[in-house]
């Protein structure tokens, strides 16, 4: 089973280049799963954004800490499991953290997505507990073929102790939030698949995603009477390719996808 996992798509620019790659891609893999946190000009996420990306062949959303700054989305979270917020997040945000899912090989497959809690701005419960509860009724190779998870969190610590945490357990561990790329995509010492951050798609001539003189006359003089906005240049796109075993559910092949 072969899983594409999308880092976070930002503004116009990555919507643009996501559906390039959605076109090239979705053939040849059984399951596209894409962080949405930014996707609506750098903030949330809408319905009509929402089925756009589905329409282009994107299987799983799954959202982030500015999943309830469109509050449109709300009846969308709870109607169509397909678009999940941070399973660890206040019951009074609509919505489930995971799902089941069938892949185009006909496995069954769950997604689950938790919110890191270090240095985060949108506060959830502990994610490593919450992931405990959900894997007492999921088990690899049992009831579903492949387990991934998309942890969205802001510092690499918390993301590689939830990586330790899960392997062996889970098929891929996915960090996203900070819009960098990492290169540290390998399978782990008991079979999970693993990466601490999927990188943006979306204007890499940006400070993540949004125009670079706005957050740097912020980091200089510590405000600016401007809001942050979203770059419109050219969009790269980055996601990982992950192999996985269908009778073990454990990954056997991890690779970083770029183009522009």
């Amino acid at each position: 089973m072969r899983i594409l996992l999308c880092g976070d798509i930002v503004g116009q620019p990555g919507r643009d280049v996501l559906e390039k790659y959605i076109s090239i891609y979705r053939n040849d893999v059984d399951l596209i799963v894409a962080n949405v946190d930014n996707v609506a000009h750098g903030f949330g996420i809408t319905p009509t954004f929402a089925s756009r990306l589905f329409d282009m062949g994107v299987d799983v959303l799954t959202g982030g800490n500015h999943i309830t700054d469109k509050k449109e989305i709300f009846p969308m979270l709870v109607s169509d499991n397909r678009i999940l917020k941070p399973e660890n997040t206040s019951d009074k945000i609509p919505g489930k953290g995971f799902t089941c899912v069938t892949a185009k090989n006909g496995q069954s497959v769950l997604v689950i997505h938790l919110l890191g809690q270090k240095d985060m701005p949108f506060p959830g419960d502990n994610p490593f507990r919450c992931a405990d509860r959900i894997l007492k009724n999921y088990q690899l190779g049992q009831n579903v073929a492949a387990i991934v998870v998309d942890f969205h969190a802001e510092t690499t610590s918390e993301k590689k102790a939830m990586g330790f945490f899960l392997d062996g357990r889970v098929s891929v561990v996915v960090g996203t939030h900070t819009h960098i790329p990492t290169s540290d995509y390998y399978i782990l010492e008991h079979g999970t698949a693993y990466q601490t951050d999927l990188g943006m798609i979306g204007d890499y001539n940006s400070v993540i995603g949004m125009q670079k003189e706005i957050c740097v006359e912020r980091f200089v003089s510590g405000f600016s009477f401007s809001r942050l906005m979203p770059t419109q240049g050219p969009g790269t796109f980055f996601a990982t390719l992950v192999t996985v075993d269908e009778k073990t559910g454990l990954a056997i092949d991890i690779q970083q996808i770029k183009g522009s």
